[in-house]
């Protein structure tokens, strides 16, 4: 079941072999022994790609659940459910856990020994259960789930520019004046389109914007717009440096949407393990603490 998952998830069985260290053929005579034992056919394989069956869709997602109470009960007999040991998988946006989760984590391990701790960094939300994954830190409204969710704070996007270029291009009054405008722009699903609240009838609007220079990190924006290569639409604690500085300068505050949540978010199960529990209890006030300054309106 781990080989086919494997293979599914990465998409081939080489990719699939490489990642669990073992031979091609090895996997492929796994997958074919499955297959067998089955009676049936669970992917059709091409030279490019894989595709599961109707009954391999339906056998894959068994498989995950069952290797998922597998590791519940692995992790229970071991004593995770009653000593904080083990390892905790955490994942969060680049720039968020760059600049407060992880400090925090640091801080953590070092009160906790007997405890590790994989953090995987992505601007696009992980899958908890795809990735194995104990907690994740998520921006934005969260859909109805089955997930637990504990709010720590909140994000106020903010479009900013530097002062050499708004002494060159001038300072904007309206959003639509961006549009006149080189622009940077961030690629996020928390971002895009830029959006903003026309304060006479409190209704949101997006505003489509060509981009002079399109980037994938927010970090990268930041330094771009500080260098007056345009206006660009970030979270404040992303440019809050340079804002202190003095090298950005925020514009059209009063036309900002409401700042966006943060949680801390988990699978809901009968029995958290400690180590999970422990780090929530441990971090939630010390992010809420480190995120207190931003998601304040400033209009």
């Amino acid at each position: 079941m781990e080989m086919l998952l494997s293979a599914v998830d990465k998409g081939s069985l080489s990719a699939a072999a490489r990642e669990l260290k073992i031979p091609v053929s090895t996997l492929t005579r796994k997958v074919t022994e499955l297959e067998d034992m089955l009676g049936t056919r669970l992917l059709v394989r091409t030279t490019r790609k894989l595709t599961l069956t109707d009954v391999g869709v339906a056998y894959i997602a068994a498989a995950r659940r069952i290797l998922d109470l597998v590791r519940e009960q692995e992790r229970e007999a071991a004593g995770e459910f009653t000593t904080a040991r083990g390892e905790l998988v955490i994942t969060a946006p680049v720039q968020l856990g760059r600049l407060h989760v992880l400090p925090v984590i640091n801080q953590f391990l070092s009160q906790y020994p007997d405890i590790t701790v994989r953090l995987l960094l992505s601007d696009r939300n992980i899958d908890l259960v795809d990735s194995h994954a104990d907690l994740a830190v998520r921006i934005g409204e969260l859909p109805d789930s089955s997930m637990i969710a504990t709010r720590i704070g909140s994000l106020r996007p903010i479009v900013c520019a530097s002062p050499e270029l708004l002494e060159k291009h001038g300072t904007p009054h309206e959003p639509e004046e961006l549009k006149a405008y080189p622009c940077v722009v961030f690629n996020s699903p928390y971002l895009s389109p830029w959006r903003f609240r026309l304060p006479a009838t409190g209704k949101v609007a997006t505003l489509e914007v060509a981009p002079r220079l399109e980037v994938t990190a927010p970090d990268a924006a930041v330094t771009a717009a500080v260098d007056g290569a345009g206006v660009t639409l970030v979270f404040e604690h992303d440019a809050d440096e340079s804002l202190r500085h003095n090298k950005l300068r925020v514009l059209l505050s009063k036309f900002e949407v409401e700042p966006v949540p943060i949680h801390l978010v988990h699978v809901s199960r009968s029995l958290m393990p400690v180590k999970l529990r422990h780090f929530i209890d441990f971090s939630a006030p010390k992010l809420r603490e480190s995120l207190s300054k931003f998601g304040k309106q400033k209009n």
